[in-house]
């Protein structure tokens, strides 16, 4: 939702920070969790709109997965070779603890891999 609440594009900025290979990818869980915040109001619902319109038009991959809860899922499917794009600084830690580079915004202004 970075996109819409900060006026950055998130795509550039991947490229500028990812030098290796990579495809983008999300979850089926958190695409079900940006439809759930569409129906409320604000602009929640419209970075939200945003987002998912994003992932359409930029052939984000999506897979699926059983689990309901989109932190466990993350956890549970991110490895090594996997960057993590998340603000939440609890899934942050999470990912630290895992060894798992992670994408996160930087002043309000850019991302940045810790």
């Amino acid at each position: 939702m970075i996109p819409y609440q900060f006026n950055i594009d998130i795509f550039d900025e991947i490229s500028r920070i990812v030098e290796e290979n990579y495809e983008l990818i999300t979850l089926n869980c958190i695409v079900n969790e940006l439809k759930k915040i569409i129906k409320s109001k604000g602009k929640d619902a419209v970075a939200a709109k945003i987002a998912l319109e994003l992932i359409d038009k930029k052939n984000v991959k999506i897979i699926s997965t059983d689990e309901k809860k989109v932190d466990n899922a993350i956890i549970k499917l991110a490895d090594e070779n996997t960057i993590v794009a998340t603000n939440d600084r609890v899934l942050r830690k999470r990912t630290k603890d895992k060894n798992v580079k992670v994408l996160y915004l930087r002043s309000k202004k850019h991302l940045e891999m810790g």
